[in-house]
């Protein structure tokens, strides 16, 4: 996907997926639509450059290492998970199959993938959260190469010339807002939509403060959502952000209508086109000073379908592996501004990309959006965003907000 909208889940359909369900694992067998044995059907959605040509290139390679040739068909973000439901009602699955993490579970769910402990694959080395996000009920199902998060971007030129630093703690975050807001500029922008956008950019305040999405309706994530309350009610950020994608808060930032904003490494080569722009990145602020930030992981995970032939199935797990190589982390990790999922990998990388290490540090601890819920992370997610929504534009107090959207 393109960067702008990497970290980004969609709601897989769940009466799709139910109606996929009794597939089982070998109903998805005859594979019709592949090609030769000599060559594997492989699908994605990195369809924008540099993304499109950046695994073109891994992917040719790594067919080539494994003795096959790869047939790539990338398509558009929004229509992958309706391609793949219409491909395994149809068996037409292909071998080698990309999906953004939080999707993994509910296609696992399904039938459609295979284990890919049945290869020999395992996800040792890698952090937890990565591993936890290709996991279904104990069993792997994915390896993904790298991952991205957000962090907390800052422009120099105005913290230093109002003697303001980066802010650590959330204190230090609304007065460090408070103080750089200054006529048309406000002190941060962030992106508060009524979509999954809005729930990825809160986890970073509701998780790292204790929140749970078991439960949203709680004093941890009430006062998580009462910085972001506070922040607007004071006029440290726009009212609009309720209607920002992470986009349009880049947008703010590089124009210096916003002197701090929370993205991700995504943004690094709009941000750097302008020229005069110059910026830092800091991890997200905590509750209390000490603590450690816990972020939400994004990026893609790759994985064998359930095709019905053995063998192609083992050369595509070959494929898997290849991608997730060190050097093939390391190649994907410099070149997409994302973070290797090999925790051996990360102090090394973080060494050569400094820009990268807020967000390689915070990989460490970060936590997978489905982690917790598995499948049912989308139904928790729009409870959250609507509990943001009614908070922020609709004047009810953060634990009514809440309260509200878990019972609803």
């Amino acid at each position: 996907m393109a960067q702008r909208r990497a970290i980004l889940s969609r709601a897989t359909p769940i009466v799709a997926l139910a109606l996929m369900a009794p597939l089982g694992l070998s109903a998805c067998g005859s594979n019709s639509g592949s090609s030769g044995a000599d060559t594997l059907r492989v699908m994605d959605y990195y369809a924008d450059q540099p993304d499109k040509g950046i695994y073109a290139k891994v992917l040719d390679a790594c067919g080539q290492q494994s003795g096959v040739k790869i047939k790539r068909e990338a398509v558009a973000g929004p229509s992958l998970i309706p391609k793949v439901l219409q491909q395994a009602s149809s068996r037409t699955l292909p071998d080698v199959l990309m999906l953004d993490n939080p999707d993994l579970q509910q296609i696992a769910a399904s039938g459609a993938l295979a284990p890919l402990g049945d290869f020999g694959l395992k996800a040792d080395g890698y952090a937890k959260g990565v591993v936890d996000a290709s996991t279904y009920q104990g069993k792997l199902y994915g390896l993904q190469p790298v991952t991205n998060t957000l962090g907390l971007f800052y422009n120099k030129d105005m913290l230093d010339k109002a003697g303001v630093k980066p802010p650590t703690t959330w204190a230090e975050l609304k007065s460090a807002a408070k103080t750089l807001t200054s006529g048309k500029r406000y002190g941060i922008a962030f992106a508060a939509p009524a979509t999954y956008e809005g729930t990825w950019q809160f986890l970073s305040f509701m998780w790292s403060n204790g929140g749970d999405e078991k439960d949203i309706a709680t004093p941890r994530t009430a006062q998580a959502l009462q910085l972001w309350v506070d922040l607007v009610k004071d006029g440290s950020a726009s009212k609009s952000v309720v209607s920002w994608a992470q986009a349009d808060a880049d947008d703010q930032f590089a124009a210096g209508n916003a002197a701090m904003m929370i993205n991700g490494p995504w943004q690094f080569p709009i941000l750097d086109k302008k020229t005069s722009l110059h910026y830092g990145v800091v991890q997200i602020p905590v509750p209390k000073a000490g603590g450690t930030p816990v972020v939400p992981l994004g990026g893609e995970t790759w994985t064998v379908p359930q095709t019905g032939n053995a063998q192609r199935q083992a050369k595509a797990a070959k494929v898997v592996a290849c991608l997730n190589s060190d050097k093939n982390q390391l190649s994907l990790a410099r070149q997409r501004q994302t973070v290797p999922t090999k925790t051996a990998l990360m102090d090394r990388f973080a060494a050569e990309q400094p820009r990268m290490k807020a967000f390689t540090d915070q990989v460490r601890n970060a936590r997978a959006r489905t982690g917790e819920l598995g499948k049912d992370w989308p139904k928790a997610a729009t409870k959250i965003y609507t509990a943001i929504q009614t908070a922020l534009t609709q004047g009810a107090t953060p634990a009514k907000a809440l309260k509200q959207a878990q019972d609803g």
